[in-house]
């Protein structure tokens, strides 16, 4: 997820030209139309984790009568506003904190349709082996956005480093509730794509795993790394206007999305580090973090 333009689409969609295009969000027709009403649009990130689980998906929609169509991207502020829009019947790039924050933010009608795969993090470093080796003032990078900012200073209060507002939820936190830092450290915040290519830079850094695998990092490798109850409202999901969940389109879409193809292939990716909670209920789980 990040913050650059579309790039470009599996189907032959042109791509977007012009400034005022991009804005008003015209990226396709209207996907509610009469005459789609066996096509599924989506609009996906380009990133393993998303791109091939869609790929098998859409191959098991197809057999089953569905056309589906599919934008790929990278961008993480137009697929909301595309999806509220009603030009994509559904987006996946994001966890559900961010689709809180950015719907809140933005205030849109868009919500968790289902889950797809829990998203851990943890804080790497290519400098230091511990995090008692981290030096005085030492550079960390975190995320910029808010719904990811707090999760490295999460890890850090956990593990003594630094001291926080622990009335404050993971998905609240900032630099703002610190309230002792005796090594002095100094954060950076970064565009979430571009952490790891900041990791050199720093004395460590917050990476997603999938990011961290990009540069041969696996979670054994963290100086920390979040637990499942850390990784709660990061579970990525497949988000769509209210109500789709519960349409033939949706329940289709939903059962290709969590098929036994799609869960062996991320048994497969990164020797099975991304969980597929597709038993959890989302609803159920926002009651319990997002406050």
């Amino acid at each position: 997820m990040e913050r650059r333009t579309f790039i470009k689409g599996s189907l032959g969609i042109s791509a977007l030209t012009g400034l005022a295009v991009l804005t008003g969000c015209g990226l396709t027709g209207n996907a509610a139309t009469g005459a789609e009403n066996m096509t599924i649009k989506l609009i996906v990130t380009e990133s393993a984790p998303y791109q091939e689980p869609t790929k098998i998906a859409q191959k098991v929609l197809e057999s089953e009568g569905w056309e589906v169509q599919v934008k790929y991207v990278t961008d993480i502020v137009q697929p909301n506003l595309a999806v509220a829009n009603g030009e994509y019947d559904a987006n996946y790039f994001q966890h559900a904190s961010y689709l809180a924050q950015f719907t809140k933010d933005k205030d849109i009608d868009v919500e968790t349709a289902f889950y797809m795969y829990g998203s851990p993090g943890g804080l790497y470093s290519q400098k230091h082996k511990t995090i008692d080796e981290l030096p005085q003032g030492a550079k960390i990078a975190i995320p910029v956005d808010p719904a990811n900012n707090g999760r490295a200073l999460a890890l850090l209060a956990k593990a003594g480093v630094l001291k926080v507002d622990e009335n404050k939820s993971v998905i609240h936190l900032s630099q703002n509730d610190i309230l002792e830092n005796p090594k002095g450290i100094s954060f950076t915040e970064v565009d979430q794509q571009s952490l790891s290519k900041t990791l050199p830079d720093v004395d460590a850094g917050f990476l997603f795993v999938r990011l961290g695998a990009e540069l041969g990092l696996t979670p054994q490798d963290a100086l920390l790394f979040e637990e499942d109850a850390d990784a709660l409202p990061f579970i990525c999901v497949v988000a769509a206007k209210p109500g789709f969940a519960e349409t033939e389109k949706g329940k289709a879409l939903q059962n290709a999305y969590q098929s036994d193809e799609v869960r062996t292939w991320f048994k497969e990716y990164i020797d099975g580090v991304l969980p597929t909670p597709w038993d959890r209920d989302p609803v159920a789980d926002r009651k319990t973090w997002d406050s």
